[in-house]
């Protein structure tokens, strides 16, 4: 099982999350009540929620705000995950960072409980490269820079994102 966690205002129809919720075998969304205005607890609690109704310990693929969700839930969970794929996580901790986001801050550093990845791009608007490191050293994950590619959306024309996938097989193989 493989579940998705987007970050805020959620994965649009061409984001490579979404692509891969149509394509992937049993790859399902973590759906939020507010994607705008996310509350930390009550995302959590929906990982806690879709987790537990998985049969097996599922494989986590967050993105931006999705990542810090699943390091704060990993933190307090009941639960157990196979592995996670960190795309791009947001850096709650910015100035700059969207209000309405709360209790997103600070970035939780306790090394998570499952084996993990977090990806970044060179020129991601909202995670600087070092910051991205500093997460996967803190969380105990394999680090990889994909190069020039945004925040990592729709936008970046990634379409399927193979280089993700064989990324997150790597992950189902744990």
């Amino acid at each position: 099982m493989i579940l998705t966690v987007p970050g805020l205002y959620g994965s649009g129809p061409d984001h490579w999350q979404s692509r891969w919720e149509r394509t992937l075998r049993q790859c399902l969304r973590v759906e939020q009540e507010n994607w705008q205005l996310p509350v930390r607890a009550k995302w959590v609690a929906k990982i806690e929620e879709a987790v537990a109704e998985s049969h097996l310990p599922p494989v986590l693929v967050g993105h931006s705000l999705g990542c810090i969700a699943i390091a704060y839930w990993a933190q307090q969970t009941r639960e157990g995950a196979r592995a996670a794929l960190l795309v791009a996580p947001a850096d709650t901790e910015r100035k700059d960072f969207p209000t309405g986001s709360h209790g997103f801050n600070p970035v939780p550093t306790r090394k998570l409980p499952f084996p993990s990845i977090v990806v970044a791009s060179e020129d991601d608007s909202w995670l600087t490269l070092e910051r991205a490191q500093e997460f996967a050293k803190n969380w105990g994950s394999r680090f990889v820079n994909i190069g020039r590619a945004g925040h990592i959306t729709s936008e970046s024309g990634l379409g399927d994102w193979p280089q993700g996938q064989e990324l997150l097989q790597s992950l189902m193989k744990k």
